[in-house]
């Protein structure tokens, strides 16, 4: 089970990957970083995508699951956010949000920047499930 620093380091051996950041979407503080930051520094990136990180994970539109949804999770104990990944696309790249169940409060969520022309979305989102689902935390 790999820490933060590993599992960072795994995130950027990924096809295309730029940048790999674990997040604290309630404080927007970098937990690790590896990589390069689309913006030159991973602390305001890091704030950047903790503010939609957290309107993914408390707007109702996205927070709240289906009736159906919620017998499911609270049959398998899920307490985390519903939202499992968030996706931006722009013209160069793919940032993907990954939230991390944790046992504590799951505040915390994986950000991987990828190259468009060299990223291949769907293999990030299963390494970074992958990755997320194994992650120590201490």
């Amino acid at each position: 089970m790999p820490g933060i620093d590993e599992c960072l380091l795994e995130a950027m051996a990924l096809p295309g990957a730029r940048g790999a950041a674990l997040v604290d979407w309630s404080s927007g503080l970098a937990l690790g970083t590896a990589g390069e930051s689309p913006v030159g520094d991973h602390e305001t990136t890091a704030a950047e995508t903790a503010e939609l990180a957290r309107a993914a994970a408390e707007y109702e539109s996205f927070a709240q699951p289906a009736p159906a949804a919620m017998v499911q999770a609270a049959a398998l104990g899920a307490d985390g956010p519903p939202v499992e990944d968030v996706i931006v696309t722009t013209r160069t790249g793919y940032h993907v949000l990954r939230f991390v169940e944790t046992s504590f409060d799951s505040s915390v969520f994986l950000h991987l920047w990828l190259d468009r022309t060299e990223g291949n979305l769907a293999l990030a989102r299963h390494r970074l499930r992958a990755l997320a689902e194994g992650l120590v935390l201490r």
